[in-house]
């Protein structure tokens, strides 16, 4: 036996020391939750962990962004809605306009009223915004440029492929109330044209020309003036882009078309008389048609965006798992450990005492 150095003592406290340790460490799971705590913990789990959490909140804020996207194509929708409404009311008042029985005087007297929904369809294009953005005067719609001054794009369809066309021998004359018109246009078929071998001039109303062509192919340009070999530059940029998802590239683009007298083809509406009456009918169909596709186009955004947002939301949900299982302890087992390194300290300290007691009994061998 030897007192010089107590290598039992020693024994017992590294032992003591090493349970000490552990149950500093399950104490400590224990009060935060977690079970990696410090990278030492679980390397390479942190790492996977944290690119997770940057996910999971990445995919919270598109949820919030899409729902945001439901809200923007409710408001227009509701406002087109309206504009529906007004539209359905110009048609009856065109029909009762063109019926035999109805007097000139009686005609300016709808007329009337025909003026003041105009107005009213103006003023809803120009207030209709959301979070102060406009919705409905074309701000979200695709971008086009030309080379003249005096031709812009108006419109042209999602079928349209992002490039140059070129539009040769606008012409423009006035009608019988001196309103300027389009009398013509020929779109450029040729390689170089850009437009499809199909194209045509399908429809001039007042200074707006549309061509179209197979496979839902469709332009509409405003022209002010006689016009040769304008280039059309068709950017398939400007609608609104909303990020629905947590990574770059994972954005819906909304396109909402400007809603305006001169894009339904209402400016000259007039059903003052018999003739402008006729004419009103076809025009109020067409207009009701044009607002048609749009919010048929809002609805079909807004379906997607519904299914995005509960993909969204079950992508979360299954992440948010997935990042739980890597960090958050299982308490239930926590404890278990924890009950354990109690029981071990309890068991070392009592060893620690009896071993700095061994040492006296070396005095019974100098009785």
């Amino acid at each position: 036996m030897r007192v010089g150095t107590n290598i039992s003592a020693l024994t017992a406290n590294n032992a003591l020391k090493r349970t000490d340790n552990a149950l500093t460490k399950s104490m400590e799971k224990l009060s935060s939750g977690l079970k990696v705590n410090h990278a030492k913990d679980n390397p390479a789990g942190i790492a996977i962990a944290k690119r997770m959490n940057s996910q999971i909140n990445g995919l919270s804020i598109a949820g919030d962004n899409a729902a945001d996207a439901i809200s923007v194509i409710e408001t227009a929708d509701g406002a087109l809605g309206e504009i529906h409404a007004i539209l359905q009311r110009m048609n009856e008042l065109s029909v009762q306009a063109a019926n035999g029985t109805m007097t000139d005087s009686d005609r300016e007297t709808l007329d009337n009223e025909i003026k003041q929904l105009k107005d009213e369809i103006n003023r809803i294009s120009s207030t209709t915004d959301f979070n102060g953005k406009p919705l409905l005067d074309g701000t979200f719609d695709l971008k086009g440029y030309t080379s003249d001054p005096n031709v812009k794009v108006a419109y042209y369809s999602d079928e349209v492929e992002i490039g140059k066309y070129i539009l040769t021998n606008i012409t423009t004359g006035t009608d019988a109330d001196g309103n300027l018109i389009v009398t013509g246009a020929t779109p450029d078929t040729s390689a170089n044209g850009g437009f499809p071998a199909d194209a045509i001039v399908s429809k001039i109303a007042g200074d707006m020309v549309t061509i179209t062509a197979s496979g839902g192919f469709e332009v509409t340009l405003q022209a002010k003036a006689d016009a040769s070999d304008v280039t059309l530059d068709l950017t398939g940029i400007g609608a609104m882009r909303m990020q629905i998802g947590a990574n770059e590239g994972q954005a819906l683009a909304i396109r909402i078309p400007e809603v305006s007298l001169r894009m339904t083809g209402l400016t000259d509406l007039s059903i003052a008389t018999k003739e402008g009456a006729d004419k009103a009918m076809q025009s109020v169909s067409d207009a009701i048609n044009y607002i048609s596709s749009i919010r048929a186009r809002l609805g079909a955004y807004q379906n997607r965006l519904e299914s995005a947002s509960e993909s969204l939301d079950v992508s979360e949900e299954n992440m948010t798992s997935s990042y739980s299982r890597i960090m958050d302890v299982d308490m239930a087992s926590e404890m278990t450990t924890y009950t354990t390194q109690q029981v071990l300290i309890q068991a070392g300290t009592n060893m620690l005492a009896q071993a700095n007691e061994r040492p006296q009994q070396v005095l019974q061998l100098l009785q």
